[in-house]
């Protein structure tokens, strides 16, 4: 297989490899091999033989041979945005991620429950929301992360999960000790470590984030089927 080239210009563009979150990309630079900015974005391709384009944030691209995570963008010449510019969406930085929204509900605890799941990628979306029956608030939560790593195939793509729950992030990112639900927190970290790039994060519920309460209205969608005995 011939090696991929380390610069390359098409369209009268030219485009230097790079790194956007820790993976070898192509990014658009100006006449001195700097990243070209606009608006807090660049332009980034994956293959030098693929005219799809796509637009990252220029906060997380760095030289080959930078290999700090989350260390700042090196750059020959002036071109980073002005002070006090808006981190973006982290969700929208990653092009070619999947994004999930997860959340469950309970009435009474335990009580009837639901799970409510949004996956997005490349621009298409589908929708989770079922009854899980009689269970506590914390088993619907981690039930609706089951559900969305059940419903991802390809498993080598980057994936960003997101969770209103404490509970959630302790046991799957911090690492707490499971004392209730043992079963179903470690077929999660199973089915966790089937992923390539899993990154499971944090947000914070009911605080205008429109897609945790898109998911949280799933949620009790199919809480309300369990009510119903569907």
């Amino acid at each position: 297989m011939p090696a991929k080239p380390e610069a390359f210009t098409r369209g009268g563009q030219r485009w230097k490899r790079m790194r956007f979150k820790g993976n070898k990309v192509y990014v658009q630079v100006d006449d001195q091999g700097c990243p070209a900015v606009r608006d807090d974005k660049v332009r980034i391709c994956y293959r030098h033989d693929d005219g799809r384009e796509y637009q990252a944030s220029a906060s997380r691209i760095r030289d080959l041979d930078d290999e700090t995570p989350d260390g700042p963008v090196r750059r020959r010449a002036p071109a980073s945005p002005a002070a006090g510019s808006p981190v973006p969406d982290p969700a929208l930085e990653d092009l070619e991620a999947i994004v999930a929204y997860t959340d469950g509900a309970c009435s009474g605890n335990p009580g009837p429950a639901g799970i409510g799941v949004l996956l997005r990628y490349m621009g298409r979306e589908r929708e989770i929301s079922e009854s899980i029956g009689q269970a506590t608030n914390n088993i619907a939560e981690l039930k609706a992360v089951q559900a969305a790593l059940q419903a991802i195939r390809n498993r080598e793509l980057p994936v960003h999960l997101y969770t209103d729950s404490e509970y959630v992030r302790g046991l799957l990112v911090r690492g707490w000790k499971a004392k209730k639900n043992t079963e179903l927190v470690n077929e999660i970290r199973s089915l966790a470590r089937q992923f390539s790039q899993l990154s499971i994060r944090w947000v914070e519920g009911h605080a205008g984030n429109e897609d945790n309460e898109r998911v949280d209205k799933l949620a009790r969608k199919g809480l309300g089927k369990t009510r119903k005995g569907r």
